[in-house]
């Protein structure tokens, strides 16, 4: 760091020496000889006016590229941080659910092997996705869905009630898309839907895409009674943070609700 002061400070003098250069010159032909034109460089010899005016020329051209050379610098440390707070933003991503299937795991290895076996094998390639996926900046859609999938799936081994989830897709399988952005809406509808619910716990998902845009709805039954009690969680300002960053003005996110159903919608532009 200090020797990147230092260098600035020798470009800096540098600079200054440049542009005086051609000035010190000119006072020293008003002052010290009869060469007495307020025209600036009038009766100089030609050979000494094309010499002045590159002095200007490359102080102008140092200029340019300094000034570009910081426009750049700038744009990359924004670039950088904004990709630093994407990824913490990232890492925040359902830990709670990971935390409830190692603990289901591990009353069920006594109980039930293999059903034990499965989830292992279903939560083992949700983790994979999850830390390694996620680091590429865009996922195809069907990657997507097939780890929506297993996360219903892992939901429904947790449950010992009837839970309906109705998982519908009409999309171009190959459209890329960013990593882990519908999962925090999918893992609301559970938490505060499904884990409330005695009996009738209802999931309903649509998802599209088109040339202009992909869209997520999701919509789930809950007791409004207890959701009184919750306290906002993180999931859902982590994805506007993440939307703000990876889709700045490219999307939407919408909520509305009736006395005892939930729905988000979520469009990508």
């Amino acid at each position: 760091m200090k020797t990147k002061k230092r260098n600035k400070k020798w470009v800096i003098l540098f600079l200054i020496s440049v542009a005086l250069i051609p000035i010190l010159i000119t006072i020293y032909e008003v002052i010290f000889t009869d060469d007495k034109s307020v025209v600036f460089l009038g009766n100089y010899n030609s050979k000494i006016a094309i010499i002045v005016i590159s002095y200007y020329v490359l102080l102008l051209g140092l200029g340019v590229y300094w000034f570009i050379r910081q426009l750049i610098f700038i744009a990359k440390l924004k670039s950088e941080q904004s990709k630093v707070k994407l990824m913490l933003l990232k890492s925040q991503v359902s830990p709670h659910f990971f935390f409830n299937m190692l603990n289901n795991l591990y009353g069920l290895i006594n109980k039930d092997v293999i059903k034990a076996q499965e989830l292992i094998l279903k939560l083992s390639d949700m983790m994979r996705y999850s830390i390694y996926e996620s680091e590429n900046e865009t996922v195809t859609l069907k990657e997507e869905v097939d780890y929506l999938k297993n996360y219903i799936e892992l939901h429904k081994m947790r449950y010992h009630k009837n839970i309906v989830v109705d998982f519908k897709c009409n999309i171009d399988e190959n459209r890329r898309v960013a990593p882990l952005l519908f999962i925090i809406l999918l893992e609301n509808a559970f938490k505060h839907g499904v884990e409330n619910l005695r009996e009738d716990a209802t999931v309903t998902i649509n998802l599209t895409s088109s040339e202009s845009n992909i869209k997520f709805t999701i919509e789930n039954d809950f007791d409004s009674s207890e959701n009184l009690k919750k306290k906002p969680g993180i999931g859902l300002k982590n994805l506007k943070r993440r939307l703000e960053l990876t889709y700045p003005n490219k999307h939407s996110l919408l909520f509305s609700n009736t006395e005892n159903t939930f729905n988000a919608q979520l469009t990508l532009n």
